[in-house]
């Protein structure tokens, strides 16, 4: 089963989980549009805590909340329900298709945004104009949830709804906001072009391919390697991990020596932790999640 929670996400966990009615695997894109601005008169971005405690703290807000909350410019996640759950983000009335309900999954993504938001001087009059960070993790989570990366009523170009209630029906795939019956939103303008999948892929060009990491053999050289200098390493793809640890600036670059020695699990803790990950779960011994994270960041494939 894949993660109810997303890794490496933020928890809040709001309560009030619901199931869905099951069908096809959906996922809705908004932005939260919390300020009207213009080309003429920008506004500064509303805070990332703002909406994370209105979502997770505020009556209202949770009876509001997505699924998560995410933020292009700095690629934080908060997550205010499980996957398997409904949420309330849609208008749904009575009688009609259950919009929050409607799919083995409705995964609902709010992106804190709106039209000519600025942000460190730099104004942003679209989403995807934004650095769009932490998108792949993200849309690596939904898809592994059964969310096909396709737009059944359309890629979001514009603020034009293209509601169709058979289609809403039938399809699997990510609609807009706009998208929704039931709903009179616009949202959310445009949205990030589907992240690449995993897989162990050649370089552009037909060049040397992508270093793999056995995942299983790196877990066994970071419980069993020596720290000791000079003597054998278990498993040489434990260096490629250092390496990209010494990149990430948690590993000093004299350390990277092929052994997963006690050096390199306290810097791998500390990137577990940079993650969003705490207690037993940041310890130092690599998941794939992590590790998938950390390699598709410096050019290496994991396998199990």
């Amino acid at each position: 089963m894949p993660d109810l929670w997303m890794p490496g996400a933020t928890r809040l966990d709001i309560g009030g989980h619901a199931p869905t009615d099951g069908g096809p695997a959906k996922a809705i894109g908004h932005i939260t549009w919390d300020r009207n601005a213009t080309a003429a008169k920008p506004a500064a971005l509303v805070p990332y805590e703002n909406l994370r405690d209105y979502f997770g703290k505020n009556s209202a807000g949770r009876a509001a909340a997505p699924h998560v909350l995410w933020d292009p410019f700095t690629g934080r996640v908060t997550q205010f329900l499980p996957a398997n759950s409904r949420s309330k983000s849609l208008a749904d009335r009575a009688g009609g298709t259950r919009t929050n309900r409607a799919g083995s999954v409705v995964i609902q993504v709010e992106a804190l945004f709106f039209p000519y938001c600025k942000v460190d001087g730099k104004v942003y009059a679209r989403l995807v104009d934004t650095p769009c960070k932490g998108w792949a993790e993200l849309n690596d989570w939904i898809r592994s949830w059964g969310v096909p990366d396709t737009w059944p009523m359309g890629t979001p170009k514009d603020f034009l709804g293209r509601r169709n209630e058979t289609t809403w029906r039938t399809k699997a795939g990510w609609y807009r906001h706009a998208d929704v019956p039931e709903n009179d939103h616009q949202d959310p303008g445009s949205w990030p072009a589907f992240a690449k999948g995993g897989g162990e892929e050649p370089a552009a060009g037909g060049g040397q391919a992508k270093p793999v990491v056995d995942l299983s053999k790196l877990v066994a050289a970071a419980r069993t390697d020596p720290p000791k200098k000079g003597t054998p390493v278990s498993y040489t793809g434990a260096k490629v991990v250092e390496q990209a640890l010494v990149k990430e600036g948690l590993l000093a670059k004299g350390l990277a020596d092929g052994h997963f020695g006690s050096a390199t699990v306290a810097a791998y803790a500390k990137l577990q932790r940079r993650y969003g990950y705490t207690g037993r779960d940041a310890d130092g011994i690599p998941g794939k999640t992590t590790l998938t994270r950390l390699g598709k960041a410096h050019g290496f494939t994991v396998k199990d």
